[in-house]
Parts: C-alpha cells; sequence; structure tokens
C-alpha cells in the first residue's frame, strides 16, 4: 500500500504560488494551531493573459517576464520541503499551446514543480481559500473569482464546495477585446456587458438566486473595485449595483485609460478596470446580486490549506476521485487494487537505485498507485483497446483534486500499460516516468490470472538505459505463461531508448 505523507509539521513553512492571467502572487505562511498564519506576500503584475499571439502561443517577451518573476519567487523560498510547496497555472496556460515550453522554464527558474490546473479545480481551491477566511455558518455561499481570463462561480456550505463552473471570460481578455485602444465609451461598455452576459447564459440556472443565500467576491478584480469605492465613501469590503454604475460613469467621464485619475486604484489596474467592471455590471445583472461582500482568502489560501492534508483531506479528495472514477466505469476494483499494489511494491525495488529528494519518491509511488486503479477504465468501451479508450478518459476528465498535469501523467501510464512502447508519445528521457511505466506493464503482466502474484525473490534495479528484472531460479517453469508475457517485454523494449532484461539466479 501506497504510503500517505505525514502532515506538515507545527510551525511548517508552506509556499504557494499562482500564475495568474494577469500577475504572478507568493504567498508564504506559517503552520499554527491548525491555520496558517502570513509570513509574507509577494506580487508581481506579469501580464501573461494580454500575450497570446493568433496561434495561442504565449510570446518570448511573455515567457521571460514570466520566467525572470519566478526566479526571484525561487530565491525566496529556496530550501523549502518540496512536499510543502505548490505553484499552480490557471486560464492563460490552460489555453496557451505551448504551455509545456513555458512549464519547463518555469519549473527550472523555479525550482520546484509548477502544474496547469483545470478550471474546476481552479474554481475548488478557491472556495477552499474563500472560506476559511469566513465566519462558520449554515449559509449557502455563492463565490465569484474574476481572473484575468476565466471567471470562476462555486456554490457551498462551510468549507465544502457543492458545485462549480469555470468559464472564459475575464478582465484581461474583455479589456483588450472591447476596450484594446484604452478608449472608454458607452458603446463599448455596453457591448462588453452584454457579451459577458451571454457567457453567463451557459450557467443555466444552477447558479439562480434560490441556490444561494450569501455573495462573496473573491481576487484582483473584486478587491480592485472595493479599493476604489471605499476611497468615494462607501461601505468597506462591500460592493453594490449602485457603487458598480457610479465607477462606470468615472470611467466614462475620463474617456481613456490613460486618464484614469481614481484614488485606490493601482497603476497595474488601470488597463484592465474597464474590462473587469464590465463583467462584474454582467454577473450583478445576471444572477440578480443586490451586495456582493469582499473575501479575503484566495486561491493561494486554498493551496496552503490544501497542502495541510487535514485528517489527510487532499490525499482522500483525490483517493475519493479515483474510486468514483473506477465505479463509474465498472472496473473490476479487486484485480485494480492487486496491480496497484503489485507495481507500487515493484516501483519500491527499483526507486532504491534513484536518488529521490525527501518526500518525492511516495508522490511518485501515489501517481502509480492511482494508475493501477485505473488501468482498466476503458474496458468500459472496448476490452481490445482498453489502453487507448482510457487514456482518452483520463485526459478529458476533470476529477477534483487533480492537476491537469498529473491527469496527462496518469493517462501517459494507462496509454502505455500494454502494447507497443514505440507508438508511445512519451519522453523516454524522464527516468522516473520510465520506472513507473515498466512498474506498471509487469504488475499487469504478473497479475494477467487476475491472481495476486508472489514476489519474494523479486529483485528489479535501473543503471543508465537497462533495467534488469532478476526471478528466482525455478520461478520459470512454475510459470511459462508468465515468463513468456515478461520475455515478450525485453522486446518491447528495444523499441525504445531502454533495455529491458530478464535474468534466472
Amino acid at each position: 500500500m501506497v504510503n500517505i505523507p505525514n502532515i506538515p509539521a507545527e510551525k511548517s513553512l508552506l509556499a504557494a504560488i499562482d500564475l495568474g492571467s494577469n500577475s504572478f502572487r507568493l504567498e508564504i505562511g506559517q503552520l499554527d494551531s491548525g491555520h496558517i498564519q502570513r509570513v509574507e506576500y509577494l506580487k508581481e503584475p506579469v501580464r501573461q493573459g494580454g500575450d497570446l499571439d493568433e496561434d495561442r502561443n504565449l510570446t518570448a517577451e511573455a515567457m521571460e517576464r514570466g520566467v525572470r518573476c519566478l526566479a526571484r519567487f525561487g530565491e525566496r523560498i529556496q530550501g523549502f520541503n518540496p512536499a510543502h510547496v505548490r505553484a499552480v497555472a490557471t486560464q492563460t496556460l490552460r489555453e496557451a499551446n505551448n504551455r509545456d515550453v513555458f512549464i519547463k522554464m518555469a519549473k527550472k527558474a523555479l525550482g520546484f514543480d509548477v502544474e496547469v490546473i483545470s478550471g474546476v479545480e481552479e474554481a475548488r481551491l478557491i472556495y477552499q481559500g474563500v472560506s476559511r477566511f469566513l465566519p462558520q455558518s449554515n449559509d449557502r455561499r455563492l463565490v465569484i473569482d474574476i481572473g484575468g481570463r476565466s471567471t470562476e462561480f462555486i456554490l457551498g456550505q462551510g468549507f465544502k464546495s457543492q458545485h462549480t463552473a469555470s468559464l472564459h471570460v475575464g478582465s484581461v481578455a474583455w479589456s483588450l477585446k472591447h476596450f484594446a485602444t484604452g478608449d472608454l465609451t458607452e458603446n463599448a461598455f455596453t457591448r462588453a456587458e452584454i457579451a459577458a452576459e451571454s457567457i453567463f447564459d451557459t450557467l443555466g440556472v444552477n447558479f439562480s438566486r434560490k441556490h444561494w443565500d450569501v455573495a462573496y467576491g473573491a481576487s484582483g478584480t473584486v478587491g480592485a473595485i472595493a479599493d476604489v469605492l471605499v476611497q468615494y465613501g462607501r461601505p468597506v469590503d462591500t460592493i453594490t449595483k449602485e457603487g458598480l454604475l457610479w465607477l462606470r460613469e468615472e470611467l466614462l467621464r475620463a474617456r481613456h485609460t490613460d486618464k484614469l485619475r481614481l484614488l485606490g486604484l493601482k497603476e497595474d489596474r488601470k488597463a484592465v478596470i474597464a474590462g473587469g467592471l464590465s463583467i462584474m455590471l454582467g454577473v450583478f445583472d445576471f444572477l440578480k446580486i443586490e451586495t456582493l461582500n469582499v473575501a479575503k482568502g484566495a486561491l493561494r489560501h486554498g493551496l496552503l490549506y490544501d497542502m495541510l492534508a487535514r485528517d489527510n483531506e487532499m490525499v482522500d479528495l483525490r483517493n475519493a476521485s479515483v474510486q468514483r472514477l473506477a465505479r463509474k466505469f465498472d472496473v473490476d476494483e479487486a484485480h485494480a487494487k492487486t496491480v496497484a499494489d503489485v507495481a507500487t511494491k515493484l516501483f519500491e525495488k527499483i526507486g532504491e537505485d534513484i536518488q529521490f529528494a525527501p518526500s518525492e519518491q511516495e508522490v511518485h509511488a501515489r501517481k502509480l498507485h492511482w494508475a493501477g486503479l485505473l488501468h482498466e477504465i476503458g474496458c468500459v468501451v472496448s476490452p481490445i483497446d482498453a489502453h487507448l479508450h482510457g487514456a482518452y478518459i483520463l485526459d478529458h476528465a476533470e476529477p477534483a483534486g487533480f492537476s491537469q498535469s498529473e491527469l496527462h501523467c496518469l493517462s501517459l501510464l494507462i496509454l502505455g500499460y500494454r502494447g507497443k512502447l514505440k507508438r508511445l508519445e512519451a519522453d523516454f528521457s524522464n527516468r522516473i516516468f520510465v520506472m513507473q511505466l515498466v512498474c506498471l506493464r509487469l504488475a499487469v503482466i504478473l497479475c494477467h490470472a487476475r491472481q495476486t502474484p508472489n514476489l519474494r525473490g523479486f529483485q528489479l534495479h535501473s543503471q543508465n538505459k537497462t533495467i534488469q528484472l532478476t526471478l528466482p531460479k525455478t520461478w520459470h517453469e512454475k510459470y511459462p505463461q508468465s515468463y513468456y508475457l515478461l520475455d515478450e517485454e525485453t522486446l518491447a523494449w528495444q523499441k525504445t531508448n531502454w533495455l529491458f532484461e530478464l535474468i534466472s539466479t
């Protein structure tokens, strides 16, 4: 059984990095009796959301700005336990076709992994962060987060989100589309608000007024508008329709973003305030909001609290998602668990040849275990091509708790658990992935009779580009079919830049 990492010790330092479309943010907190106290907060307006070219690639300049920012963040959190750091990217990198190029550069600059998360997962984490800063109550909450290129909607109670949606409408994108020249006109605002409401139509009735008691707004756009309104006599941490209409008139009076002179409006917000305001007006009209309360929490806080894994909450969430997928696709759960356990045991053996950082082996073993539990989800479509269908399902699912990079890793493992390796478009220079893949393939072979194999006397090692499986001397005589399948596996790996060898002692 895969080991579950320990909950961070009291006074541990945790770091969350949010690679947003408008700004990158670093939040460092210290665990104190179940709560996280802020130690430091850094924010830089990187504005990658405005630098996707016509082919939906991040420009070289945008990538360079992001890398420089992450290098500065990386210096600040150098030496942190990797298990206590999470860096996530949102809508801009979800859209960018060249995101893998940037993610590789970002990881090198930051010194830690960077994940691209789905809109649904972003919404869940936002609610996790917001709920931690609200009074405990039974209120049904609506939480809205207007980001640079997406807006998240969440319904929840207490610490649990119940319904989420992520729409492709954000302050950066809307400002570029409707206020590209910086001109602030009545016609531009009208078009921007109507366009936003047309996208909100996809929410249907799920977020209608009858489903929530109190509305909260989180993060940049909401905070920027609230900061201005309070300077002109409006209530603290409260946004009303009257306040929004007043701000709209002030922007129209300025006529251009360069001429905006509003107390409380930061310089980096001037270029995107019109887009954000038009979206906010559309939200108020569509959802019939009278008052929006400004929430203190945000995505980065949700990341911090998720890392606590309080009562193993984070791990259990992903475990629960895996279990739901397995049940949904009618997986033979007993056999899948056997394969997952065998793969994990093999990974422990071969892991002795890899110098893992603290807690790193557990992270990779957990992913392998999940892949084992889900390796047959494609059988419900076709037992013959189960690996193909299973990989497709994982690439297009959005189970709670997983980042897109984690899901893609699981997808590749499932795609490669059987069949020809030369057709697997994977990075075979990634040694850890190769070790995970060989362990899963071997587990499937050893469990082909749908029984638990005896691994006593087995040894699995990796050196340079060679993987060696050592078997007990008479094992091949007792299990001729299994030995035949293992021998076939040596041929499969010959089509890659790795060798797989069978040795009997």
